[in-house]
Parts: structure tokens; sequence; C-alpha cells
């Protein structure tokens, strides 16, 4: 009995990463919408499942080592050690979440971000998407950042909160041409994989969708190349703004800076 108990507690505990799994799996294959995959099969039910999954694991850990013969406490002790670890996983989400503003929409330099054109605009709002907003627009003047949450924003921008939040999301600047910056630019956008929207040489404008692995969550980007004085270096700019949600975990920074990243490393060798 008692190591059935053992046997059962670690069936649970292993069935544990697959709901988590299935739950954004089914978000990126249509099978149930964001809300539903991750703010109640995830959110909601996974805390409970995890604590259920624990205390059947204590349990069953207490019986097997109680008395002779000690046979099934390894499995108990792995039932157990899973949903340890899918806590401490969920307590590192809730302290990077509360570490930085709830805001998704980044520029590399809010004071002149590069703006989207009406065709990805018009994608968006096909799509039901976050509005987009000026970066000079006071943050807790959007209806979304409404309530004493948000009161210590009062005083910024919604550009002024993410660039004191990710100050490393900075303007690339080259000596290559705007043209040879374009193309590169244009390349490395096919290299992250990201779904082109458009692409304007003239404007020094390219737009594109990159879409996350679990959850498929979509968010556009916009590039601007833009030479400056003659002779001068080029500049590249990038803004990343996220189609669901009101914050986005760091993504679209991380994403921006990882660009650039690449993008430098392709202009320095090309």
């Amino acid at each position: 009995m008692r190591l059935m108990l053992a046997r059962f507690a670690l069936i649970l505990s292993l069935l544990l990463p697959v709901w988590f799994m299935v739950a954004a799996l089914g978000v990126r294959f249509d099978l149930w919408s964001w809300r539903l995959g991750l703010g109640v099969l995830i959110v909601q039910w996974g805390p409970r499942l995890l604590i259920g999954a624990f205390i059947l694991a204590v349990v069953a850990l207490v019986a097997t080592l109680a008395r002779s013969p000690r046979s099934g406490w390894r499995a108990a002790l792995v039932a157990l050690i899973i949903p340890v670890l899918g806590f401490g996983y969920m307590a590192y989400v809730r302290s990077q979440a509360t570490a930085i503003p709830p805001i998704h929409d980044i520029a590399t330099s809010p004071e002149d971000p590069p703006t989207y054109s009406a065709e990805l605009l018009a994608l968006r709002e096909a799509a039901g998407a976050n509005p987009v907003a000026e970066l000079s627009t006071p943050l807790t003047s959007l209806p979304a950042y409404q309530g004493p949450r948000f009161a210590t924003f009062a005083d910024r921008s919604l550009g002024q909160v993410g660039q004191d939040a990710y100050p490393e999301v900075k303007t690339l600047t080259t000596i290559r041409s705007a043209a040879e910056a374009f193309a590169a630019a244009a390349a490395e956008v096919e290299a992250q994989g990201w779904t082109l929207v458009s692409s304007d040489p003239a404007a020094g404008r390219l737009e594109a969708t990159a879409e996350t692995f679990w959850f498929g969550f979509k968010d556009d980007v916009v590039i601007r190349v833009r030479s400056g004085e003659p002779g001068g270096p080029t500049a590249i700019d990038m803004r990343s703004t996220s189609r669901v949600g009101l914050g986005d975990m760091g993504a679209n920074a991380a994403r921006i800076e990882a660009y650039l990243a690449s993008l430098g490393k392709r202009l320095a060798g090309g």
C-alpha cells in the first residue's frame, strides 16, 4: 500500500510538467486563448496542482520511511522534489515580475522612436492586440495603467519608464552606409526567424513579427536605419511591442539587445 502511494505520488508529480507544457502549447496552436492557457490553467490552477502534489509526496515519503521495509521512499522523494522545483521557479518568475515595470513597449530612442506603418497597425488591430501608444504619453494616463499599483510611475512617460528599466537598450551606430546597414538589418531579421511584414529601403524601415515558442505570443518590431551627416555614422534604432498582456517580463528589451548585438557583429564582419 505504501509503495503504491509512493508510485501514485510520483506519477502525479511527473504529470505536472506535462500540464504546464500542454497549457502553453495549447495557446500556441490556437486550441484555447492565452487567457485560459496562461491565466487559468497556469496562474490559477498551477499553484493548486503543485500544492496537491507536494502534500501527497510528503505523505508518501513519511509513510515509506515510518517503518520497515522502507521501500518506495526514493520514488516519494523524487515526487517531492518536482513540485518543490516548480515552486522555486514560480517564485523566481514572481520576483522578476516585481523587479521590472509592467510595460510591453520598448524602444532604443524613446524621445524619437521608430514608428509602425499603417499596415502593421492594421494587423495588430485585426488581431485584437494592445493599442500602440506614443512613448511620450504619461504612463498613468493610459487606460491599462490606472489605480494605486502604478502610482510610482505618475511623473514619467511610457518611454522614460522603459529607458530607466533598460538603460542598456541603445541606438546602434555603424560606419557602414545606410544601404549596407539596411541590407544587414534585413538579413538579421531573416536569421532571427521573424516574419517580415514590410520592407521600405527608401524610408529605411523594416517591420517584422516575432513569435515565442511556448505560447506563440506575437510581438511586433520595427527597425529604422538612418544616416546622419555626410560621412558620419549610420544610426539603427528599434522598437518591440507585445500584442497581448500588460507586462512582458523583459522580453522586448531582451529581443532588442540580442538583435542589435548580432547585427553589430554582422556589420563588423561583413
